[in-house]
């Protein structure tokens, strides 16, 4: 294997040496530029891929096409100088000059060696894009990386306008930059005070996640882009080892829904207490083999060199492209190997301290502000990434041709472009009150209903486990499992739209990836849990875009979670647990939308609701059992309009019952009459959503706020008592709807206690208190 593969590497050499030999042009740029050097494979790469592109029509003549890997060159020198700044410096000097003590800041910050190893691959995304004329989308899980992302943008002015205004392409806006990052500056409204951050967010040109929980990007990337549409996902090392189920990728791709996808990994090893299992089992060559297991086709690039990412975003595309042509003329079937970039580099390259695991942060030994060996180590090797500014300004107006291509910025790329409105189908069919049906299977009609009108709009249904069991069997039967090997008489398909995985995480992601379709995830209400950090990293980023003025415009997202708490009395208690809902009621509930319907009526209004909105997170607790329909559909719609509504009031009130959820309502009418048969009159109003009812955080959940004049036709304060009677923790219930406290004296509320075991739904409401008896017992000892 040595001999075959030295003799490769001889022969690979040696046509390096005669492509340089025969084109000057190509000399010149295979001589590198600074610490940007190309090895002898990338350079036969980059040659036959100039080749290509002059027989495709795209440029006349080589040596135009090696003009832009040149720029590539000097715009990741020049980025990567400015990343360093970034880190240390509150001053930057296009001339190039030494910075004295007095310009590097007081507590430098920044994920340096991570930047340091993007720097190479946006940049060699940006060209790829100039080299063939078209806007791909781009996508990067490991937020933290954020200084390459905003360096390339600034030097490109690829920005959106509250960057381009305060960061210009000049000493001052990029003094500015780097003055700005890591600076916790913070504005009069308590918000940040600069557009910068961190991570990705919605300042980062382009950004569509913050990439703060490492390994979503892995689960989401194949999910994105819908047919004739391109993704580079640029992913990191140590996702690999935070989050399973990246592995599936061409388990879900077809071409048939898909777009391209890039996945490429950059191995530039992680900063860890533990040696990953990538590193104990063998290091890379053990993941060559791992994917190669798992149906990727993994191809091997150098992660020092802007060219050999542009090489291998082409021949990936080009590679699955065939692959979709197999397909298309059936002499290839599913799986199809994803070509997998592996980007091999070393923490921190092209700065001082490169490879170590202080590389990870700050690599200098001390604050050049106060240490002169550092200060000079600094200088020294900035000075070896500094790029003349007539260099740069040339490579920058070599790399912005985007009106002769008549093609996007890539701040303004396809994903993050996305807009989805749907045809409204007609009236879902009329539920007569008293009747008892299940709201799943409600749920379940109506999503069909929408997908049928709506037949060209690519769904995802996120499914952990047993969907037919949780009431959603037509959908199954219409929508189909996506597998590779579909058996005969079984809800399976090879182009089925329901994700099947026992894995919350990963269907989870695939519907929050699915920005350009209709989504809804189903899952049980205990495990629901397991999906908080996705759709938290998606509400905050959603979140910051409004507050921008950038509202996202992707359809809302329904997850439902069913089998819940008042419903697995046969399981143990770990299947009994409301803390989905009330983990989300703590985010801004004008993005998260956290609702309970307790009929079929409302839990069909909710729906509607949802995919007539966009850019929300719609968390519906919905029972899957048969429930009284105690609402009819106009109800319904007031209902989840106001966010509440009194159904049963008497004549002479004293207590109002407040009831949260489908069991609690049937609780709270229980308790009603018996309380009418010791003369205690009664109210009984509904709340489906308890976020409408706080205390509001800023303007934007304020407008979310019901109105006074509702919340005075339905709580009025001139009663005895108000008693809550609530799905969830009562306290938290409590918290949310503060100004609906009456105080002790005059405020009760029941819920979950954190009792459980295997017990049925009775059971389960004795045991926390919330049974009728009890409930009534308590309301007369309060009132005596």
């Amino acid at each position: 294997m040595y001999v075959i593969d030295q003799q490769n590497d001889h022969r690979i050499g040696q046509r390096a040496r005669l492509y340089r030999e025969t084109y000057q042009a190509f000399a010149h740029w295979a001589n590198g530029y600074g610490a940007i050097q190309h090895r002898d494979e990338t350079q036969v790469r980059v040659f036959d891929l100039c080749q290509q592109l002059v027989c495709a029509g795209r440029f006349p003549q080589i040596e135009e096409a090696l003009e832009l890997f040149s720029a590539a060159d000097r715009l990741a020198s020049a980025a990567m100088w400015l990343v360093v700044h970034m880190t240390y410096s509150t001053k930057v000097d296009l001339a190039g000059g030494t910075l004295e003590a007095g310009d590097f800041k007081v507590n430098p910050q920044g994920h340096t060696g991570g930047s340091l190893n993007m720097v190479p691959a946006y940049v060699g995304y940006m060209v790829a894009n100039q080299l063939a004329g078209i806007t791909r989308s781009w996508l990067m899980g490991q937020g933290h990386c954020v200084a390459a992302v905003d360096a390339v943008n600034v030097l490109l002015q690829n920005l959106y306008p509250e960057q381009a205004e305060r960061y210009p392409l000049n000493n001052e806006g990029l003094s500015q930059l780097s003055r700005d990052f890591y600076s916790y500056a913070i504005a009069d409204s308590g918000r940040p005070g600069v557009p910068l951050g961190s991570h990705v967010n919605p300042h980062t040109a382009g950004g569509l996640i913050e990439g703060g929980y490492l390994g979503f990007a892995e689960l989401q990337y194949v999910h994105m882009p819908l047919p004739g549409e391109r993704l580079v996902a640029f992913l990191s090392d140590g996702a690999f080892e935070e989050q399973r189920g990246s592995d599936w990728a061409s388990r879900w791709w077809r071409a048939e829904d898909c777009g391209l996808v890039t996945p490429v990994m950059i191995a530039n090893g992680r900063r860890i207490d533990q040696r990953s299992t990538m590193y104990q089992q063998g290091g890379l060559s053990w993941f060559y083999e791992h994917l190669e297991h798992n149906d990727f086709y993994p191809i091997a690039i150098d992660g020092r060199d802007p060219a050999a990412f542009i090489w291998g975003i082409f021949e990936a595309e080009e590679r699955l492209q065939a692959c979709s042509t197999h397909i298309r003329q059936g002499t290839m079937r599913y799986p199809v190997k994803l070509p997998y970039l592996i980007a091999e580099t070393e923490k921190g390259y092209g700065f001082y301290g490169a490879g170590t695991n202080a590389a990870h942060g700050t690599p200098l030994p001390g604050n050049p502000r106060s240490d002169e060996a550092s200060r000079d180590l600094f200088n020294c090797h900035a000075a070896r990434l500094f790029v003349p500014q007539n260099e740069l300004h040339k490579a920058v107006a070599q790399l912005t041709q985007h009106e002769a291509d008549n093609r996007v910025r890539e701040k303004h790329h396809t994903l993050c472009q996305r807009k989805v409105v749907l045809q409204v189908p007609s009236e879902a069919p009329l539920h007569e009150q008293g009747e008892t049906l299940s709201p799943m299977a409600a749920v379940d009609a109506r999503l069909c209903e929408w997908h049928l009108a709506n037949p060209d709009v690519r769904v995802r249904v996120g499914n952990p486990d047993e969907l037919r069991s949780n009431r959603m069997g037509k959908t199954l039967d219409l929508l189909k499992h996506r597998v590779l090997n579909p058996e005969p008489g079984v809800a399976e398909s090879i182009q089925g739209s329901v994700i099947s995985a026992l894995n919350e995480e990963a269907v989870v992601s695939a519907a929050l990836a699915n920005k350009g379709g209709m989504n809804l995830v189903v899952s049980y209400e205990a495990f629901a849990m397991k999906m908080i950090g996705a759709l938290r990293q998606e509400i905050i980023f959603a979140r910051h875009q409004k507050e921008l003025g950038r509202a996202p415009h992707w359809l809302s997202l329904p997850v439902i979670a069913t089998s819940h708490l008042w419903e697995n009395g046969k399981n143990e208690q770990s299947h009994q647990d409301s803390a989905f809902g009330e983990v989300l009621l703590g985010e801004m509930n004008d993005m998260a939308r956290v609702v309970y319907p307790p009929d079929t009526n409302s839990a069909i209004a909710c729906l509607d609701a949802c995919y007539q909105s966009q850019g929300k997170i719609w968390a519906m607790t919905i029972p899957k059992q048969e429930v009284t329909t105690v609402f009819s559909p106009e109800q319904a719609r007031q209902l989840v309009e106001w966010g509440a509504l009194t159904l049963e009031e008497d004549e002479n009130v004293d207590v109002q019952l407040v009831a949260v959820g489908a069991y609690q309502l049937h609780v709270c009418q229980e308790v009603r009459q018996l309380l009418i048969a010791d003369g205690i009159g009664c109210r009984i109003t509904c709340v489906i959503e308890p976020g409408r009812f706080r205390i509001p955080r800023d303007e934007h959940e304020q407008s979310f706020i019901g109105t006074t004049s509702i919340r005075a036709e339905l709580f009025s304060d001139d009663i005895r008592l108000r008693v809550f009677v609530c799905h969830l923790r009562p306290e938290i219930l409590l918290g949310v709807c503060r100004p609906l406290d009456l105080g002790s004296e005059r405020c009760l509320a029941f819920g979950y206690s954190n009792r459980g075991g295997t017990l049925d739904t009775k059971g389960l409401l004795r045991a926390n208190g919330c049974d009728a008896r009890s409930i009534a017992a308590a309301i007369t000892q309060r009132l005596s």
